[in-house]
């Protein structure tokens, strides 16, 4: 199904595990993936499987927890007030790695498309837990490990989604 082998990958994410590994790093962090499950189908809240890469970064000048919407910095800074101010915000904080599919016909192209489907790491609020499928199809971590992660993984890096 691709040109890859799993040891090229520079982020690997099991979705079993909820887990999130720089393997050439020898970084772990814990992860929540979509509620819905897993798949490729749009409009589905699924996490996509297989080979994707770091498409586009976006938040590197911006505070940890800062909040984006549309991957525009609101200019605001999430914190527990700002949370209650709007109790049914979707939370996308601190940095995004948006992913693009490598695939054709399973995670690229039309009906299936990763980059399309708006499938980002990202920040979430801390008071969320990790290791238990809650997003909309992203994948979610704490907001400091995602400064660490935009800050140790570059564009086009390889990033492999597995289910198992």
């Amino acid at each position: 199904m691709s040109e890859f082998t799993q040891d090229q990958a520079d982020i690997l994410i099991n979705l079993k595990d909820q887990t999130l590994t720089l393997p050439k790093l020898n970084k772990f962090y814990l992860i929540s993936s979509g509620k819905n499950g897993i798949g490729e189908q749009e409009n589905s809240g699924k996490t996509p499987r297989g080979w994707h890469q770091v498409a586009e970064k976006f938040g590197g000048q911006q505070p940890q927890n800062a909040v984006f919407k549309a991957r525009q910095w609101t200019g605001e800074v999430y914190d527990e007030q700002l949370a209650a101010s709007h109790p049914d915000r979707d939370w996308i904080l601190s940095r995004i790695l948006w992913l693009s599919g490598l695939e054709p016909g399973f995670n690229a192209g039309e009906g299936c498309d990763t980059y399309q489907r708006y499938i980002y790491i990202h920040g979430t609020p801390d008071r969320e837990p990790m290791g238990i499928p809650m997003s909309h199809g992203c994948i979610r971590m704490r907001n400091s490990d995602v400064v660490e992660l935009y800050q140790l993984i570059p564009l086009n890096a390889l990033v492999y989604i597995t289910e198992h």
